[in-house]
C-alpha cells in the first residue's frame, strides 16, 4: 500500500496546561474519505487544529505527503495542499460569493477546481455569484466555504462539522456533494457529530472520546452497539 497522505503518530495537544489529545494514531490514504465522530469535547476539532498548524505540535508527530509538518504554519500547509472548511464557515462579509471563492485560489497549484467546476457542483452559487457571501442562507454559505477550500486544489480536504446548525434537508443537499467531490479524486477527512451522515460517506471511521481514539474501522464492520459504546465512553455491555 502507498504511504498515507496524512499520518499522525502519538499526537498530543494542549491548551495551556490542559491536555486535549492523548497519543492519537491516525492515517488516511489517497482517495479515501475518513470520518471522525465523537461528542462535543471529544477532541475532533482540536485534532484538525493540530494538523493544520493552529496548535503547536512536535515536528515528527504529523506527516503530510511523506514529510514531517508538525509546527508548520497554516498558510504554508495550504500551499502544500492542505485545505480546511472551518466550523462556522467564516466567510468574508465584505466580499461577494465569487470573490470569496477566488480567495481560495490564492497561491494554489494545479487546476482541478475552477469557478466553473464549483458552479457545476453547487449551481445555486452561480445564480448568486454577485451576492454578498454572508447574505445567503446557512446552507448556501456552507457551499461557499466548501467551494473556497476546493479552489486551492487541495491534496487533502478537511471538513469540520459541515452540518452544524443546518436543517436536515439542507444537510442532505450538502452531503450529496461529497461523492461528486470524491469523483474528482479528492481525499477527505470529515469531522461530524451526526454519526449517520458520517458513516454514510466514509470509507473508514475513527471515534474520538475524551481525546483518545476509542474505535476505528470500516462502517460496515462496526455494530451500532460498538459505535454507541465508543461514542459515549461506555463499558462493554452498557451500550445494549
Amino acid at each position: 500500500m502507498a504511504d498515507p497522505v496524512l499520518q499522525t503518530c502519538g499526537l498530543t495537544a494542549h491548551y495551556g496546561d490542559f491536555q486535549a489529545l492523548f497519543g492519537i494514531d491516525f492515517e488516511i490514504h489517497e482517495g479515501e474519505t475518513v470520518a471522525i465522530i465523537g461528542s462535543n469535547g471529544a477532541g475532533k476539532s482540536t485534532f484538525l487544529r493540530s494538523i493544520t498548524g493552529m496548535l503547536d505540535t512536535t515536528g515528527q508527530d504529523i506527516t503530510f505527503l511523506g514529510r514531517p509538518v508538525g509546527g508548520t504554519a497554516a498558510h504554508r500547509l495550504v500551499k502544500q495542499g492542505l485545505a480546511m472548511v472551518p466550523e462556522g464557515r467564516r466567510l468574508f462579509p465584505s466580499l461577494t460569493v465569487e470573490e470569496n471563492l477566488l480567495i481560495g485560489a490564492y497561491g494554489r497549484s494545479g487546476s482541478e477546481w475552477t469557478l466553473e467546476t464549483i458552479y457545476d457542483l453547487f449551481p445555486i452559487l452561480a445564480e448568486r455569484r454577485h451576492h454578498g457571501g454572508t447574505d445567503l442562507s446557512g446552507g448556501q454559505q456552507q457551499m461557499v466555504a466548501i467551494g473556497r477550500a476546493l479552489m486551492s486544489n487541495p491534496k487533502l480536504l478537511l471538513c469540520d462539522e459541515i452540518s452544524l446548525g443546518l436543517a436536515p434537508i439542507v444537510i442532505k443537499d450538502i452531503y450529496e456533494a461529497v461523492p461528486k467531490i470524491k469523483a474528482h479524486g479528492a481525499t477527505m477527512i470529515v469531522v461530524e457529530q451526526d454519526v449517520n451522515q458520517a458513516m454514510a460517506v466514509a470509507d473508514r471511521v475513527y471515534c474520538f472520546q475524551e481525546g483518545h481514539v476509542s474505535l476505528t474501522g470500516k462502517p460496515g464492520d462496526l455494530t451500532r452497539e460498538q459505535i454507541s459504546a465508543a461514542y459515549f465512553g461506555l463499558e462493554d455491555g452498557e451500550a445494549a
